[in-house]
């Protein structure tokens, strides 16, 4: 459910994305709660970390005190990298999850591992999700930006 939800989120205006970023954020948690290694739980709740970081300051700032966003006050860069690179370790086929690591990883300036993480995507030989060719030509291209 916090996959669907993220993924809608995405495609909706700025009130409905922070009443979607906390319904996301919840059902994550729940998840881990029931499930501590939940790769897809593990997952939404380093990119809602991520998502809500990468929101301007003024954004961030209408979100919280206009929107009902308080919660949005508790994303931080650690906890982005932590829950992705769990989600790495525990489904470490997945190229999703190395993706977005990568680019957390570059968000935080931690260029040599995101680098090492993009081409790994890019040689990765196992295929286990319909998109895998796209996360593929995407890491090429963000591999290229880091140079």
């Amino acid at each position: 459910l916090a996959r669907a939800l993220g993924r809608t989120a995405l495609s909706v205006g700025v009130r409905e994305r922070v009443r979607y970023a906390v319904d996301v954020r919840r059902c994550a948690l729940k998840a881990l709660a029931l499930e501590p290694d939940h790769p897809g739980a593990l997952h939404v709740m380093g990119m809602w970390n991520a998502e809500v970081k990468r929101l301007s300051g003024v954004e961030l700032f209408f979100a919280r005190r206009f929107l009902g966003g308080g919660v949005l006050g508790q994303a931080n860069w650690d906890d982005a990298v932590r829950y992705l690179e769990r989600a790495v370790a525990v489904d470490p086929e997945r190229l999703t999850h190395k993706l977005d690591l990568a680019g957390v990883y570059a968000d935080v300036r931690r260029r040599d591992e995101a680098r090492a993480l993009y081409q790994a995507v890019i040689d990765a030989t196992t295929r286990t999700d319909f998109n895998d060719p796209l996360y593929k030509k995407q890491a090429a291209e963000r591999v290229g930006r880091l140079r």
